[in-house]
């Protein structure tokens, strides 16, 4: 099972984080090993705590950094917990903290996954099976239109928030959405292509529920609450962020931060990709790198 991901901003990332310069980092979203592999390569010293609560994303990462067992801590945990792991395996500080908020590439290509829109699959989109109870179809047949239409509005920023969630459930007098080609239909059907801005229509809905489902926006803001706290001195957080939505979090949080004397926002206005990057992977488009620094006193 190898992966298939490209991890992005990968050497902007691994920059920022002056990984060259040696120490203990978490990659708190390990996906398919990409940037933990940039950052022990960075120095033969480097040891890294890589966090994921996608098991599968564990198991291909051990894979790809098998030649660097002996520096690779694998945590199967959601990045939330990260205050918990740095305690557990470290006396309580890093100097440095990745957390690439995108899904990746492996996920969104598995179809039995249920990510995406262009292939048929289980309406799933769990990113921890095995923990996680509630999928995109059970959430879904149980939701009031009132919490469709909050998903919509809020985590898809769609604009048709209210049409598409009186058809879901209107749909449910049939039976339930169970399949990713059920739902992208109902939502084609539902609005114009046109109306999507040249998107496929389901793009915001699927965006929408999937945050719903795996509470992305919480699990965010809590490691953005913890992870500065866990810089040992000139330490740094890096996160790279895909929608506006993670963006804004990010933003703000680092914003507030660097209001006292203990951290300085870097890049104010983000690092984005190349346009070498953007041609070679398209799904990098819209990621966006902001990056916090521990100042010593």
């Amino acid at each position: 099972m190898s992966t298939r991901h490209h991890p992005v901003l990968l050497n902007e990332s691994v920059q920022a984080l002056r990984a060259e310069l040696g120490g203990i980092f978490v990659d708190a979203t390990l996906g398919g090993g990409g940037h933990t592999e940039k950052i022990l390569e960075a120095h033969p010293d480097n040891i890294v705590i890589g966090i994921d609560r996608d098991a599968q994303a564990i198991s291909r990462a051990k894979k790809r950094l098998a030649k660097y067992s002996d520096r690779v801590i694998y945590v199967h945990a959601p990045f939330s917990s990260i205050e918990s792991v740095v305690r557990e395996h470290t006396n309580g500080k890093v100097n440095g903290i990745l957390a690439d908020l995108g899904v990746s590439s492996d996920q969104i290509e598995d179809r039995e996954r249920g990510f995406s829109f262009m292939q048929d699959g289980p309406l799933d989109m769990r990113m921890d099976s095995s923990t996680q109870k509630t999928s995109a179809a059970s959430l879904l047949a149980e939701a009031s239109e009132d919490e469709i239409e909050y998903w919509l509005r809020e985590y898809g920023e769609e604009r048709f928030a209210r049409k598409i969630a009186h058809a879901i459930v209107k749909q449910r007098r049939f039976g339930q959405l169970l399949r990713t080609t059920q739902l992208a239909d109902l939502v084609d059907r539902t609005i114009s292509r046109g109306g999507a801005g040249g998107r496929h229509p389901a793009t915001r809905t699927f965006q929408a529920f999937r945050i719903a489902v795996n509470r992305e926006l919480d699990e965010a803001s809590m490691l953005l609450e913890c992870a500065p706290r866990l810089l040992a001195e000139n330490g740094r957080l890096a996160v790279i962020s895909f929608h506006s939505l993670e963006d804004r979090l990010v933003k703000n949080s680092f914003r507030n931060e660097a209001r006292s004397a203990d951290f300085v926002n870097l890049y104010k206005k983000g690092i984005k990709p190349s346009l070498d990057e953007v041609n070679s992977n398209i799904r990098s488009r819209s990621a966006r790198l902001r990056v916090l620094s521990q100042e010593s006193n």
